[in-house]
């Protein structure tokens, strides 16, 4: 956390913004990928030979909220051994068919991580750190269970990142 910048400084460079190119495949897939170089991948509206986008979505916020988690965890000095992620989520039926309801669940497994520790880390990935939870609308149900070296705990909400 920084204060104001000094009179005449102009402060840090502005981040790049995230620039990806679909190109159409056939049918109802789509190859992307960063225009600026890396990998890419196939997103497939059939999911005969990729994700769907939907799905695409669930793989991005189990993947964020998890690197989020790994990393709190790590500066605890708890290091996670293991970390499966299981997402689960509900969509409308009308459209647009956007998610009401996701249950995550966190299987961890480390040997000096405590339950108060990963469910910490769980909470401030989806209020504070992860960019693809705060995407979400505030209006979507969010739970998540972690299950801790075998042990499953109980279901929480999650609040969704506010900037208010």
């Amino acid at each position: 956390m920084s204060g104001p910048a000094a009179i005449g400084d102009p402060g840090p460079p502005p981040r790049k913004p995230n620039v990806i190119r679909a190109v159409w495949a056939g049918e109802h897939r789509f190859d992307t990928a960063r225009t600026d170089g890396g990998p890419g991948m196939r997103l497939d509206g059939s999911a005969a030979t990729g994700q769907t986008p939907p799905d695409a979505l669930l793989s991005a916020l189990a993947a964020c909220s998890g690197i989020d988690v790994v990393d709190i965890l790590a500066k605890r000095r708890t290091p996670v051994e293991r970390l499966a992620i299981e997402v689960r989520a509900a969509r409308r039926e009308e459209l647009p068919r956007r998610f009401e309801h996701i249950t995550i669940t966190y299987e961890i497994e480390g040997a000096a991580i405590e339950r108060a520790h990963a469910e910490r880390a769980v909470q401030l990935a989806f209020e504070k750190y992860c960019s693809v939870a705060a995407t979400f609308a505030p209006d979507i149900q969010v739970e998540s269970v972690i299950v801790l070296n075998g042990e499953r705990g109980a279901a929480a909400g999650q609040l969704i990142y506010s900037p208010v």
